[in-house]
């Protein structure tokens, strides 16, 4: 996917980044030391092998001019400080942050190197496994997820941005949301509707969100692009930058899509059937990500209209289900 947010850099700096990285240890030879990933949205990535023979992966921030949502603020930070924690839990694989640069002197952002595991990225592979291999590995999702939800938080919302934060859920949701809405406006985002519209459905259905009293841990992002897997089991999650404490059913396994109740994740995560009120946070959510991903085509200038039409196609669900109920 190509953004303007991704910062990559010579084969040059990223040598000056190992060096101080990996103390006494170099990139290695020959061009094929550094090879770009190209699978993210947001963040520069590489993998890159050592004169030691080891493979780490390297992720850059943007530069610091480019232009970003409002609660993208610091999220390397956040993604790194989120990694750290989570990956005392053996339940959780997560890499290990083998070193965090916020000097900006040999890079114009923050970077951070960590340990590369092993495995296929999920949504290339999921395909090519028996269906009780795929519902074996979907359940393990929702038991993955299901762990990162038990930590829990001082506050609600994001730490990379106090002012998307807030003493209860609602207040800080209703934040985020205005947040997301005020990003479009600057850049004359086309939501499809009226912003009116997309705030009176989020007011009308916010009650539901005051029985959230537990700032609990919020990956957001554990789609299968995010997950790695091998021999069936999952060997790896990635992407903890939109972290943020909040309400569980704010997760991907709990889209709109999903409201059937019977998805094998929903069975790993041990939660296959919601209450009216819930039902109402999860579409509020799905209307969330909605703004977020039909907001930030603005931003990135994607090569691909596939983010913009899954966010106008996912508004226009939710925002109908919230008016309708």
């Amino acid at each position: 996917m190509e953004s303007k947010t991704k910062n990559r850099k010579t084969r040059e700096v990223i040598a000056g980044m190992v060096e101080r990285s990996f103390k006494g240890v170099n990139l290695a030879a020959g061009e094929d030391a550094v090879c770009e990933l190209k699978e993210g949205w947001f963040n520069a990535a590489y993998n890159v092998r050592l004169s030691d023979g080891r493979e780490v992966i390297l992720k850059i921030a943007p530069p610091g001019d480019a232009e970003i949502l409002t609660y993208e603020k610091d999220i390397m930070t956040t993604e790194v400080d989120s990694m750290r924690l989570v990956f005392q839990n053996p339940a959780i694989p997560v890499p290990e942050i083998y070193y965090f640069d916020t000097a900006r002197d040999l890079c114009d952002s923050d970077y951070f190197f960590m340990e590369k595991l092993t495995g296929d990225n999920l949504e290339h592979v999921k395909e090519s496994y028996p269906l009780e291999i795929q519902a074996h590995i979907d359940r393990q999702i929702g038991a993955i997820v299901r762990e990162i939800n038990n930590y829990t938080g001082k506050f609600f919302g994001y730490d990379g941005n106090s002012d998307l934060r807030g003493d209860t859920w609602k207040e800080a949701f209703n934040k985020i949301c205005d947040s997301v809405i005020e990003d479009g406006l600057r850049k004359n985002a086309d939501f499809g509707v009226d912003v009116d519209e997309i705030r009176e459905g989020i007011l009308k259905h916010a009650p539901a969100l005051e029985s959230v009293v537990v700032p609990q841990m919020v990956h957001w992002d554990a789609w299968n692009l995010n997950f790695f897997v091998k021999d069936g089991e999952i060997t790896c999650l990635l992407d903890f930058e939109r972290v943020l404490w909040g309400d569980p059913l704010m997760e991907a396994q709990f889209k709109m899509i999903d409201m059937g109740g019977g998805t094998e994740s929903l069975k790993g995560y041990e939660k296959t059937t919601f209450t009216h009120e819930e039902e109402e946070r999860c579409h509020l959510y799905t209307l969330h990500l909605a703004l977020v991903m039909k907001t930030e085509d603005y931003y990135r200038h994607y090569d691909t209209d596939e983010v913009a039409n899954m966010g106008m196609m996912l508004l226009k669900q939710s925002l109908g289900w919230l008016q309708e109920n």
